[in-house]
């Protein structure tokens, strides 16, 4: 892999991924989908038996908490579409968008089997093998003034970025699962999961400081590790520090990566849900518990010491004093100077991002109720809060659909959506967090681009389930969803 590659997914990583975001749950939580126990074990929907293969369930979720499309895709002279980067902007006017605390996390879930029937009257037993990659960047404000607006204002100055954290994670998850009734209000659920780490990277960030010399350059020290596990192989000079990182593309293109079972974790998911009334229930759950420990393919880079970097203002490419191959030399040869390599091969432990969820449901009809609900996502050094209504109707299994209004992200016009339907043992499914409000018209030669002017969210699910029964019909089963 060449520097130029290097460069490029950092840069994708950090700026472009962050015009997306979005939360989770909120729309399919009161749907009677099968999918609902991912965010609560004890929820459990209306027919007998369940069955997805293949696509059963998709799910992408980006997330950030400072900027939005309209701040990176904007109109330019002569109706073209420049980014912010772009000299023409105004950088101040983004800049304005950070916080103290910013974070960039992307999900993405895929159910590649998943089953639930009923064993008994009050029992509930479902599984699902779940493809899972997750990545989460902290960014503290002064990084991204630095590197966007130039160093000329932090002179002298010491800036703290012990918040500066990120790590990736790529994961199979296979889960096994009950709901059961106990008395005849309270439903309790739990899964257990184990957990196989194909892809990991751990920065393990204890102290970092940056100075900004007299003369323009940085002085960073440091004290952290970035421990890797993949499919990627360090070369070192002769005084044992990195020199180039190649990936392994024989391995990638086998199975043996997919199928990796050396590094293992587990984890747990439990909820309850309590009938107050008739029509008047309230629940909670805590998800992805759990852990996975590293122990194949292991690189521990290491830096504890003070070093020089030139500098890694991106702003030089976009006005033309550098161009982007110039720009990685110059960060990789600062960096690959500063990181020693542990020979000790080191294993080491990614955490699942808990979620806590609160939820309170009233049926208004027996087919159409108002929810609310509330969840709490403890990401890499931040926490996450949002607050969701919704309104649901549910006939059986054979027509789902579901209206949220959700606060999240310090902004107030998140709408969501969601919609299932039964065509014989079919039922179809797609869900958003975030539908785009307000929109923009940018023209570029003739043609007009819609895009979305406040959007920071996107969180789609969609998929299929072979669905068997209706267990709504029964009284003695109507204690056993929300709806």
């Amino acid at each position: 892999m060449n520097k130029r590659t290097i460069c490029c997914f950092f840069f994708l990583l950090t700026f472009l991924s962050g015009p997306l975001s979005g939360q989770t749950g909120q729309a399919l939580y009161y749907m009677n989908l099968p999918q609902n126990h991912l965010f609560n074990p004890a929820l459990r929907p209306s027919n007998s038996f369940y069955l997805g293969i293949g696509i059963t369930g998709i799910n992408a979720n980006i997330n950030n908490n400072f900027f939005n499309l309209s701040d990176v895709l904007i109109h330019g002279r002569a109706d073209s579409i420049i980014t912010f980067l772009h000299p023409d902007y105004d950088i101040n006017n983004f800049l304005e968008k950070i916080k103290r605390n910013n974070f960039l996390s992307g999900k993405v879930n895929v159910q590649l089997f998943s089953i639930g029937f009923n064993a008994g009257k009050d029992l509930y037993i479902f599984l699902d093998i779940n493809e899972r990659a997750e990545v989460d960047v902290a960014l503290p404000e002064d990084i991204i003034r630095v590197g966007l607006a130039g160093n000329e204002n932090y002179v002298g100055k010491k800036i703290d970025l012990n918040k500066l954290n990120a790590g990736l994670t790529y994961f199979r998850e296979a889960g096994l699962g009950f709901s059961k009734m106990f008395g005849k209000n309270l439903r309790i659920g739990a899964k257990a999961k184990l957990l196989f780490g194909i892809a990991g990277f751990s920065l393990d960030n204890k102290n970092l400081t940056l100075t900004v010399n007299d003369d323009y350059t940085h002085t960073f020290n440091a004290d952290l590790t970035a421990n890797i596990s993949g499919p990627v192989d360090f070369y070192f000079d002769a005084d044992n520090y990195p020199d180039s990182v190649v990936v392994d593309e024989d391995i990638l293109k086998s199975t043996k990566f997919f199928l990796n079972t050396k590094n293992t974790g587990i984890g747990m998911d439990i909820g309850a849900v309590y009938n107050l009334t008739q029509k008047l229930s309230v629940s909670a759950s805590v998800t992805d518990i759990g852990f996975i420990r590293w122990h194949d393919r292991i690189t521990n880079l290491k830096s504890e010491s003070t070093f020089e970097f030139s500098g890694f203002n991106i702003k030089d490419v976009a006005n033309g004093t550098k161009t982007f191959d110039e720009l990685a030399d110059d960060m990789l040869d600062s960096l690959k100077n500063s990181f020693t390599v542990s020979n000790d091969e080191k294993p080491f432990n990614t955490f699942l991002s808990p979620v806590i969820t609160l939820g309170a449901n009233y049926n208004i009809t027996k087919k159409f109720g108002i929810g609310l609900l509330s969840q709490t996502h403890f990401e890499t050094r931040h926490i996450r809060e949002s607050f969701s209504v919704s309104a649901n109707l549910n006939l059986g299994n054979a027509f789902s659909t579901t209206l949220v209004y959700t606060a999240a992200n310090r902004r107030f016009d998140n709408l969501g959506a969601g919609l299932a339907f039964r065509a014989g043992i079919l039922q179809f499914y797609i869900v958003t967090d975030r539908i785009p409000l307000m929109w923009n018209k940018i023209i570029s030669e003739d043609t007009e681009i819609p895009l979305p002017s406040n959007w920071n969210t996107l969180n789609i699910r969609f998929g299929f389930n072979f669905v068997f029964g209706n267990n709504i019909k029964k009284k003695t089963d109507k204690p056993m969803i929300i709806i």
